[in-house]
């Protein structure tokens, strides 16, 4: 028997799992839910296969996608009741942008970490060849080698790398916008960003159809361990509180299923809580690796899940502290002040206009009353949902800039590479 079966033994069997907290009304019910294959949908997956939602009274009937845009469009035609959602998701959606956009919500943020930028073989080896590193492996000075590499390739005539993001309003569009654009390269004009959905990234990239992506664990480290790429940066180096994933539903459902939203966050506040003991990382790559859920090799899933890289390869490995972090620290907790530093990257890169109310509307997609309502609030964080970010040690941006959400327009501003005007630059939605 493996550690995983006796782990769901011990589950059916009431070890270990905290006590169930019934609300009444309701009674038990199942839940449909929408998801994408990466580790960041750890939470959801340890709720529904560990017993965790099964003591609040619930089904977490899993459903796999391939695609956010598939994943949006299921929700809003009421084929998922809940999804696991990019965290721009419900602020996009609330601002009413996109092809599909449908009023979405998100009482609870799935943890932190478990992006990276990989650049192809090819590509990293002219920005060593051609312009050199300075002997400093860090993001910025990958950013800076790659901007003079651009420059040159501009000079001959030569056409604009492809790099993939998984989706216009994601993290990851917003991530390798920040970190081209802190060493001095306009995302919109000297690459071209595609999408690509996240499972296809590594292949993409030994297709030669990308140059480059974004993605979510573990598509960095299949594409170094494929010897087909070269992890450049990771989340932490741009911003290690940079929202990640969520949980996203319906207001108008979370309105007529209060209880059962209450059950839900409980269940998945103690999967976190499960997900985050170091103990359990070896049973929890075993659940992932299993192809209806993540489908990768578990011994990769296992090195990610440590934050253990091999970034490219010739085997050079780099340890990333705290690559994932599924619930301490108030991880879970959805911030109205973070989806408002969304909104203005949003903003910075020509998606949507500065205004009071817009901003108001994208805080509005981050719901911490219903947190609250289900945890108490005691479980909630000491300081302001709204508050500056960036000036607090281990907190910092890569480029210095401290984001203040009562001025907005002048942190938008302040950027010497963004948008001069608002349009859309990513092709297609994927």
């Amino acid at each position: 028997m493996t550690t995983l079966d006796n782990t769901r033994r011990g589950a059916a069997m009431g070890g270990g799992l905290p006590a169930p907290v019934r609300l009444g009304g309701e009674g038990a019910r199942t839940i449909r839910a929408g998801f994408i294959p990466l580790v960041d949908a750890s939470v959801l997956i340890v709720a529904a296969e560990l017993g965790f939602a099964r003591k609040e009274g619930l089904t977490l009937d899993l459903v796999k996608d391939v695609t956010w845009a598939n994943v949006r469009d299921r929700l809003a035609i009421r084929q998922f009741d809940i999804a696991h959602m990019l965290s721009p998701m419900p602020v996009a959606a609330m601002l009413g942008l996109g092809s599909n956009p449908s009023p979405t919500i998100t009482p609870f943020s799935l943890g932190r970490g478990g992006n990276a930028i990989t650049l192809s073989n090819g590509l990293f080896a002219r920005m060593q060849e051609e312009v050199g590193l300075g002997g400093v492996d860090d993001a910025l000075s990958h950013a800076r080698s790659l901007a003079a590499l651009l420059r040159r390739m501009r000079e001959r005539g030569e056409p604009a790398p492809r790099l993939g993001v998984t989706f216009p309003f994601s993290s990851h569009n917003y991530e390798v916008r920040y970190w081209l654009a802190a060493g001095g390269i306009d995302p919109d004009r000297d690459v071209k960003l595609v999408v690509v959905p996240p499972p296809l990234t590594s292949d993409a990239l030994a297709a030669g159809t990308i140059d480059g992506f974004c993605v979510g664990a573990p598509w960095n480290m299949v594409a170094a361990e494929r010897g087909l790429g070269r992890i450049v940066a990771a989340k932490q180096d741009i911003w290690p509180l940079a929202p990640e994933k969520v949980i996203g539903m319906r207001p108008e459902w979370a309105k007529s299923n209060a209880e059962t939203v209450s059950r839900l966050i409980l269940a998945l506040d103690r999967a976190a809580r499960w997900c985050d003991e170091p103990d359990n990382r070896g049973t929890l790559a075993e659940l992932l690796a299993a192809p209806r859920y993540v489908g990768a090799p578990v011994e990769i899933i296992r090195r990610v899940l440590a934050g253990e890289f091999t970034v490219d390869a010739a085997g050079n490995r780099r340890v990333i502290d705290d690559y994932f972090v599924f619930h301490r620290d108030h991880a879970n907790y959805p911030r109205p002040g973070q989806a408002m530093w969304i909104y203005s990257q949003m903003a910075r890169w020509g998606q949507v206009r500065l205004s009071p109310e817009m901003q108001a509307v994208a805080a509005s997609a981050c719901r911490p009353d219903l947190y609250r309502r289900a945890l108490g609030a005691a479980a909630a964080p000491e300081d302001a949902d709204v508050r500056i970010e960036g000036d607090r040690p281990g907190e910092h941006f890569m480029d210095g800039h401290v984001f203040d959400p009562a001025d907005i327009e002048t942190y938008v501003r302040s950027f010497p590479v963004r948008a001069l005007a608002q349009s859309v630059s990513v092709e297609q939605e994927g």
